[in-house]
């Protein structure tokens, strides 16, 4: 039976195992997944050692995505673009292939909503390797505009560096002007509770909130989102669950629906 399972430090909290165990189920593939904890100085010599018993493929979740970058033999384009890798694939050869799913995944799930992203202007709050991931897959579907937001304007600089197009831009969050179509929370902070210093009048009744994070209840960036009016708010459990089906095709050549997996991990985070 083909082996795959998802690497990260910490790992016990990662939903991947019952996602990719209910793709299986739905599309009978006969497969096994499970989780690694790596140490952080032995990612090379782990993964490896996975490959080397003949495992077929592995998930990369933190800190491990920039070192997964350097050690596949050979780079998607979106990967290249991104830094990071979070999809690791054994090809017929033995050759390891990279790839990151992360923005495409977060690019289906906001289409699957029915939230319109051509034409849009759109604001990204953060520089952190999750940005990095997102940003080209949501620059290929023609945003009027994207703009990242961050206390370090040179993080964000670096990454509008790495897709030239006149349609991305940086700023300090107090620096921000004009409301946006969708914003979408790239930090972490919102899980404990804080967000950035941002403006008034970025977000109204016509603008969409995404956040990256997910939890049982909204977090900190979504509450702020409701009190701004926004009508559409969303947090990240979707792309959670659309970056692994993207990782799965990759992997199995066979497409899984994603709404009924979605379905069943908010209500498994509900009763938990």
């Amino acid at each position: 039976m083909d082996r795959y399972a998802v690497v990260g430090n910490p790992i016990a909290h990662s939903k991947s195992p019952v996602i990719h165990g209910l793709f299986a189920e739905q599309t009978g593939q006969a497969l096994t997944y499970d989780k690694m904890l790596v140490e952080l100085t032995s990612f090379d010599e782990e993964v490896a050692g996975f490959f080397a018993l003949g495992g077929k493929g592995l998930n990369v979740t933190v800190p491990f995505k920039e070192q997964a970058y350097r050690y596949a033999d050979e780079l998607s384009g979106r990967a290249r673009a991104a830094g990071a890798v979070n999809t690791l694939i054994v090809q017929t050869e033995g050759t390891v292939w990279g790839d990151n799913t992360d923005g495409v995944g977060l690019v289906a799930d906001l289409l699957a909503q029915g939230w319109a992203l051509a034409g849009k202007r759109i604001l990204i709050l953060g520089a952190g390797g999750a940005v990095r991931g997102i940003v080209g897959p949501l620059l290929e579907q023609n945003p009027q505009s994207l703009v990242i937001a961050n206390r370090t304007l040179e993080k964000a600089a670096a990454i509008a560096q790495a897709f030239p197009t006149g349609a991305i831009g940086v700023s300090a969050y107090t620096d921000l002007q004009g409301d946006f179509d969708l914003i979408i929370n790239g930090t972490s902070a919102s899980l404990g509770g804080e967000l950035p210093p941002l403006p008034g009048g970025i977000a109204n009744a016509n603008s969409a909130a995404y956040d990256l994070m997910y939890g049982a209840e909204p977090t900190t960036f979504l509450h702020w989102a409701e009190e701004q009016g926004v009508g559409q708010r969303s947090d990240g459990l979707g792309m959670l669950v659309e970056q692994a089906a993207e990782a799965f095709f990759l992997w199995r050549g066979v497409r899984p629906e994603t709404a009924p997996v979605i379905a069943r991990l908010r209500e498994m985070i509900a009763a938990a």
